[in-house]
């Protein structure tokens, strides 16, 4: 084959990026405007205004019962729960632990914590379930506690991998019962070993939990239960939890978002609290995932139950800052597909670069433009999105270094482009998922395996 015989394979493929190019740009440029949107009320609302004063502290403090669903979580719970009563500074409240029967050394692992203000709650059916359906389980377990020592203040979703801030409960308490939902930053931990992996949650955590949730709440739109680190005042719980006594829909996969729409369809206020102290950011830590196969598997529960079947369970009601949030939350799938486009269509053109350089004059007949003639649109498109891109990493780099330091806020440039491939593998088997509900019907846990960190690997992420 000689040069010549290319040129004909060339001139489709420069037609197809030109069409690849013009198709993931609208839709980046599409996806970045409505980031840009978000960004700009954070910077006229929020970003240069001091952080409000912390509520006064009541008279009495209230009692809080924390519930800690657990299947197959033997390795964390016990040091989760030890580190949890050995910290906490507030005077009043037990912990709720959820375990299946035929899960025994999570059961032994509860129990082997002797302490009389932790409750190990045995579920009625083997495991696993779901999370919500172990979040019953838990329910019911501290309306019979209360039976024998009054009412709880509010309730508080932890799970069992989690750091919890031993000044949680006391901010909680300040907020209530003004608020009927508080929700605390998610700040995950950084595993060192697989930066790249687990670091990509830092980087999404930052932003989502320091601009995202307090732009929702200057639009009064419903802000989302992380299903960690949220205190749910006890009377709007049981008001959720109707005639059959479950405030979590067992038939979800994320229970914890959902919980916050209903709560701002009750016309009640849900906020996210960020308040810092001597030691820090009040806030709930954790490792995620630190390999793409368990990342895969639990953002596609995420985008399964929120983009997909949260489409079919809470629609589009609402006004349009909340229609706009539902829009936000569920374009995962749209914004995976298109940046893995862009992705294919940058390096095919940077392939037909390379190769018409190197063949050169060879060809013998001249090629069509690859981004098309001097009074085309494409080449001024194409720097449009370049700069909306700079703006977006540039953003990232500095909320990502504001939590974890100017090293990670670098990691987290190049991290965009793990991120956007983990995303768009999860977008897939999420769709793949979603098949497979609409045939069975049925939802299943499907948690990832869990580690709890040392003291020094907290020291290490601040």
């Amino acid at each position: 084959m000689t040069p010549a015989d290319l040129v004909p394979l060339l001139a489709v493929l420069a037609v197809l990026t030109r069409e690849l190019l013009w198709v993931s740009g609208i839709g980046i440029a599409l996806s970045s405007l409505d980031d840009i949107a978000v960004d700009t009320i954070w910077l006229a609302r929020v970003a240069f205004r001091r952080a409000p004063a912390l509520p006064p502290e009541p008279e009495r403090p209230g009692r809080f019962a924390v519930i800690i669903p657990a299947w197959d979580e033997s390795a964390v719970i016990g040091a989760m729960v030890q580190r949890l009563l050995a910290t906490m500074q507030h005077p009043h409240f037990l912990l709720f632990v959820g375990a299946y029967p035929n899960d025994l050394a999570t059961q032994e692992a509860v129990r082997s914590v002797a302490d009389a203000r932790v409750r190990l709650v045995v579920t009625s059916r083997p495991g696993p379930t779901t999370k919500a359906d172990c979040l019953n389980h838990l329910w019911r377990a501290v309306l019979a506690e209360e039976a024998g020592g009054g009412r709880f203040k509010a309730i508080v979703l932890h799970d069992a991998e989690d750091v919890v801030h031993p000044q949680s409960l006391s901010v909680y308490d300040r907020h209530m019962p003004g608020l009927a939902m508080v929700q605390l930053p998610v700040v995950p931990l950084i595993d060192r070993r697989a930066r790249w992996v687990s670091g990509h949650y830092a980087d999404e955590f930052a932003q989502a939990h320091a601009k995202d949730m307090l732009v929702r709440a200057v639009l009064r739109a419903p802000v989302p239960s992380a299903g960690v680190g949220t205190a749910i005042d006890r009377e709007v719980l049981a008001c959720l939890a109707g005639a059959d006594n479950a405030p979590f829909d067992a038939g979800s996969l994320t229970e914890d978002y959902e919980i916050g729409h209903k709560i701002h369809a009750m016309g009640l206020t849900g906020r996210m609290a960020r308040v810092r102290m001597a030691d820090g950011l009040v806030a709930t830590r954790a490792y995620f995932p630190s390999t793409i196969e368990a990342a895969v598997q639990q953002k596609s529960r995420w985008l399964t139950g929120i983009a997909l079947s949260g489409w079919d369970r809470l629609g589009w009601g609402g006004g349009p800052a909340v229609r706009w949030m539902l829009l936000r939350d569920r374009k995962g799938l749209f914004t995976a597909a298109i940046a893995v486009m862009g992705y294919g269509a940058a390096l095919l053109l940077a392939a037909q670069l390379m190769l018409r350089s190197q063949l050169g004059e060879r060809l013998g007949h001249p090629l069509p433009p690859l981004l098309g003639g001097a009074s085309e649109l494409l080449p001024w498109f194409l720097l449009f999105n370049a700069a909306l891109l700079a703006w977006r990493l540039i953003l990232r780099f500095w909320f990502t270094s504001r939590l974890y330091g100017p090293v990670e806020g670098l990691f987290a440039v190049p991290r965009a482009i793990v991120a956007n491939a983990i995303n768009f593998l999860a977008a897939v088997r999420a769709a793949e998922r979603y098949r497979a509900m609409l045939g069975t019907g049925g939802t299943e846990w499907g948690k990832t395996q869990h580690r709890f960190p040392t003291d020094g690997e907290l020291a290490r992420n601040g």
